[in-house]
């Protein structure tokens, strides 16, 4: 069992709570259609575009192996999606505010977990990034 406490300001809904954490859900900025995937890669290489997710979890052409070695020591689920392919309440939890992890609680409410901007601040490092995942989630 994971707990995490959400509170109002990062929340898909207001008021803080705890939640029982069953999965994290990370959204790329990014599509997951042929023309997506090319236009992202081509723009990333180019510096027109830019997933702060999409840095620590792939590398050039593939899931860093870091990341999955990382992913793997969560404690909990750590699935993927992009922009076009993301569950319906996961879509109304961001709310266009791409990349974003949400928590999935055991009752099947979505929570915001991390923003982009806190996504961005652990770097392009899946190391910093599983270390804060960990620090937020009380195992």
């Amino acid at each position: 069992m994971v707990v995490v406490l959400v509170f109002g300001a990062q929340d898909c809904r207001p008021a803080c709570r705890l939640l029982i954490v069953t999965q994290l859900i990370g959204v790329y900025d990014a599509d997951s259609t042929l023309w997506g995937e090319v236009s992202y890669w081509v723009g990333a290489r180019v510096g027109v575009r830019h997933c702060s997710l999409c840095d620590i979890t792939h590398s050039l052409f593939a899931e860093k192996s870091k990341w999955k070695e990382c992913r793997s020591g969560l404690g909990v689920d750590f699935v993927t999606f992009h922009r076009n392919d993301q569950p319906d309440d996961v879509r109304q939890c961001i709310n266009g505010r791409y990349p974003a992890v949400v928590a999935r609680s055991e009752a099947g409410e979505v929570a915001m977990f991390m923003n982009a901007d806190e996504i961005a601040a652990c770097g392009a490092s899946p190391q910093q990034f599983a270390a804060e995942i960990t620090r937020r989630l009380v195992l």
